[in-house]
């Protein structure tokens, strides 16, 4: 069952073409990659796929609904999360309260509740705090919870921003260039915890990284864009042996990858 659809996404700026003609899709369940040398529109699709961008043409299907022209809050409360390049923490608020700002797409409490704190506004702040507590306990940062984000280590600041996705409840995961910064351990952990997201959670993920191997280990389907177009697609033997391939981003063929 295909869980994401985007078809024939067509994006420019000032007359530059970003996105030519993209066409892929992700099958619920999975976990598959986007690559392509820097500059060839990977996170201008993650973009248009959360609403940031508004694609020139094309079809955008997410769970059998098009998604085209919504908000991006919208879009999250549909079941779709991400993760950003840059970090993009709260460094001044508490580990907890990080994770605690990406469950606004699920409240439904108003202000008249917030102000005289009513039965309802409190059980959706247990639920909320709860929620928090389990993406954290899910990601190994429990015990961190009362810390200020900016006192954490860099890796550790990373996996905030994964439980913070969690906490939306997704369907299907972002994650962009996830391995940037990360030591060999870490990357090592962040393997492990990718597949656990897919396999005890049954998150869907798609991810955008550089790391070669990691993608290589992880992904079940792999599509390569150059300049905003896509020149394959297929598992990772399949594309690590494509000419093309190769030629436009993954070196000679003698050269290592895993």
């Amino acid at each position: 069952m295909l869980l994401l659809e985007v078809e024939h996404l067509e994006l420019s700026f000032a007359g530059l073409q970003v996105l030519r003609e993209l066409s892929f899709d992700v099958e619920k369940g999975t976990i598959a990659s986007l690559i392509g040398p820097n500059g060839a529109g990977k996170t201008s699709v993650f973009n248009c796929l959360t609403g940031f961008y508004r694609p020139d043409s094309g079809r955008i299907t997410f769970n059998g609904r098009s998604i085209l022209r919504r908000k991006p809050h919208r879009i999250t409360r549909a079941g779709m999360a991400r993760t950003f390049q840059n970090l993009r923490l709260f460094k001044s608020m508490t580990v907890l309260e990080n994770v605690m700002s990406g469950m606004h797409c699920r409240t439904s409490a108003g202000p008249i509740g917030a102000v005289f704190k009513t039965g309802s506004q409190r059980r959706e702040e247990e639920l909320i705090n709860l929620v928090s507590e389990e993406c954290l306990a899910f990601v190994g940062l429990l015990e961190s919870k009362d810390r200020r984000a900016s006192n954490l280590p860099y890796g550790d600041q990373r996996r905030v921003e994964w439980a913070r996705a969690l906490a939306t409840k997704p369907k299907l995961l972002l994650l962009d260039e996830p391995a940037a910064g990360l030591n060999h351990d870490e990357k090592q952990e962040l393997i492990a915890l990718i597949l656990r997201i897919r396999d005890e959670l049954g998150i869907t993920i798609l991810l955008i990284e550089h790391d070669m191997g990691l993608v290589m280990k992880v992904s079940e389907k792999i599509t390569v864009i150059d300049y905003g177009a896509k020149i394959a697609e297929g598992t990772a033997e399949e594309v690590q042996n494509n000419p093309r391939v190769i030629e436009a981003y993954l070196g000679s063929e003698d050269e290592e990858l895993l």
